[in-house]
């Protein structure tokens, strides 16, 4: 293989992404990546003017880019529809699906999770999760091909406190992506997972400036830092190319070296 052949694996010109959670942390960091390789995306959040904000900034930074926006959160069947919608309308297909869309929004003990915060949580990190890789699936299997990129935690194998719910829905998000790669293989799909550990974004922030929580996150991971959000997307950008052409259920963790201790 030459070199310019190994560069043109990693290249994702014209095809087709669908990011979710993309007005922010890790998901605008991916769009980013995937419009700078040359990939045409549909970029959905629940933020429109955030996401407008986002296709400004990809327009300006890499000129000639194809971006389509969709307000609304992964848990409404009818926002994922129109993402869907979207891509067949203007390119005639979709090639990825990047699930980034994703909560976190308490940190504390187990018995004061109340079902209210419960059902919120896992609704959006797995139902919607089920719901985006449904609607992108269906497509892809039309197809007779596609990679979906699903964004979960190193939390769903590593077990901390005051976490239990956001655990609980990212263990059940592998489980649930593992499952799809075994059906859709066959079919020319391959499904894989990301699972960061901390980064810099503004999910973490009331943990990253805790006197308290802060030092000891950071006593934990071998590098001794957060990762930022675009070491997080290049590995996205592998498991959308062909680089990655052999791999489907694997589960990525790019947590500096924490879960190996």
């Amino acid at each position: 293989m030459t070199a310019a052949e190994r560069d043109a694996a990693f290249a994702l010109e014209d095809r087709v992404v669908w990011v979710t959670g993309a007005s922010g942390g890790i998901g605008s960091a991916i769009a980013r990546r995937l419009a700078g390789a040359g990939a045409r995306l549909v970029l959905q959040s629940r933020s429109a003017g955030s996401l407008d904000a986002l296709a400004a900034a990809l327009a300006e930074g890499e000129p000639g880019v194809e971006v389509e926006v969709v307000a609304g959160s992964v848990t409404d069947t009818a926002a994922d529809e129109r993402a869907v919608e979207a891509a067949m309308r203007r390119w005639g297909r979709l090639d990825g699906l990047v699930a980034a869309a994703g909560v976190s929004p308490f940190f504390k003990p187990a018995e004061e999770i109340t079902l209210e915060e419960w059902r919120a949580l896992i609704d959006t990190n797995l139902t919607g999760t089920f719901l985006t890789a449904t609607a992108a699936g269906k497509a892809m299997l039309a197809s007779g091909s596609g990679s979906i990129v699903v964004v979960s935690s190193v939390h769903a194998t590593l077990a901390t406190p005051r976490l239990a719910a956001y655990s609980a829905s990212k263990g059940a998000v592998n489980m649930y992506a593992k499952s799809l790669a075994i059906e859709w293989a066959a079919r020319g799909v391959r499904v894989n997972v990301l699972a960061p550990g901390y980064v810099e974004t503004d999910m973490t922030t009331g943990l990253r400036t805790s006197d308290r929580w802060g030092p000891k996150l950071r006593s934990r991971v071998p590098m001794g830092r957060f990762a930022q959000p675009d070491e997080i997307a290049g590995a996205a950008q592998f498991l959308l190319s062909d680089a990655s052409s052999y791999m489907t259920g694997s589960v990525i963790e790019i947590d500096g070296g924490w879960s190996s201790q």
